[in-house]
């Protein structure tokens, strides 16, 4: 393969955990709120596929349907306390990050 072709080869994105966890988390949410069509609007507003989308529900054992209760009303639950927790940890690890370079300033003084 010449180098101009190497050029017009479009690779797939690869997505974070955290961005991953945000989509899950806003499919569960707005299926919890409207009962459905929450990967459809995900796929719309993030630029992602529906495929990806189903695809990481499917592993964060989430379904991408509103469910009436039940185990499915517990998987939500499960996926939203598992997308807060990549969030928390992503805020503690920036808290620390200026923890320490306020720690360093303060030596400096």
């Amino acid at each position: 393969m010449s180098k101009s072709n190497k050029k017009d080869i479009v690779r797939g994105k690869r997505y974070t955990p955290e961005e991953k966890s945000k989509v899950v988390s806003f499919v569960t949410d707005y299926n919890s709120k409207n009962g459905r069509g929450g990967q459809s609007s995900a796929a719309a507003k993030f630029g992602i596929s529906q495929l990806t989308i189903s695809s990481w529900l499917k592993n964060a054992g989430v379904s991408g349907r509103a469910s009436s209760g039940g185990k499915g009303g517990m998987q939500n639950k499960l996926s939203t306390m598992l997308s807060l927790g990549h969030d928390i940890e992503k805020l503690e690890r920036e808290l620390n990050a200026k923890r320490s370079k306020f720690e360093a300033l303060k030596a400096s003084l």
